[in-house]
């Protein structure tokens, strides 16, 4: 199979416009990824799909990143005048990189049985721009992750065919694998609390007194 810069530079001759990245993974698995701009995304998908040398024609597993807001320090030499003399000195400085969500696709060819080629896409923001185009229409394998996806991270999928909750319930709020998710102490819907969701459960309950020796028993406040 050709390399990551091979298929990047056909990828942006075939898509005009199309701006792709190299995103380097330094983990032992060493699976370097494309990151593809959200307006072409749709168009490049296809053409790796549909391209004879490539036809990756089968998309394994969608996954979702959730990335916070982050300050990433540098350091960088500049010349500076010390005690009239110029020196070249270490300067440390500050980037704030606002965070982001991210859904990353794995991609084989059941023809040509090689793969995977990883893509990926990067939401605007983690509030009203925390949408991407949807790969259904191109992979329809993507269908039910992409929803996970929206479930569990509450990124929206622009023209998904059946875009809604397939994990929690429609009316849980919140997102339960975003970072900054904190789980409620009450836990009012689990039926039988116990462990440690009873510990956090406890502040909201209140003692019933005891009836002919009968261990106390605990009820919910009112709510």
């Amino acid at each position: 199979m050709e390399s990551l810069d091979e298929i990047k530079a056909r990828v942006e001759a075939a898509v005009p416009g199309a701006i792709v990245e190299i995103v380097q993974n330094a983990s032992p698995s060493q699976q370097h990824s494309l990151k593809i701009d959200n307006e072409h995304a749709r168009d490049v998908a296809k053409w790796l799909r549909d391209d004879p040398a490539l036809r990756l024609d089968f998309c394994s597993n969608v996954t979702g990143i959730d990335w916070l807001d982050r300050t990433v320090k540098k350091t960088v030499k500049v010349k500076k005048v010390v005690d009239g003399e110029e020196k070249e000195v270490n300067e440390t400085t500050e980037e704030k990189i606002p965070g982001y969500i991210e859904a990353v696709y794995h991609l084989y060819s059941m023809i040509h049985k090689h793969g995977p080629v990883i893509i990926r896409m990067r939401t605007a923001d983690r509030a009203t721009g925390a949408r991407l185009p949807s790969l259904t229409p191109i992979w329809r394998s993507a269908e039910f992750q992409e929803r996970e996806i929206f479930d569990l991270y509450g990124m929206r999928f622009d023209g998904h065919p059946d875009l809604r909750r397939i994990l929690m319930w429609d009316e849980f709020e919140d997102h339960p694998m975003r970072k900054d998710y904190r789980e409620p102490d009450d836990y009012e819907y689990e039926p039988t609390p116990h462990d440690d969701v009873l510990e956090k459960a406890k502040p909201y309950y209140t003692p019933r007194p005891q009836l002919d020796g009968a261990e106390s028993m605990v009820e919910p406040l009112d709510r």
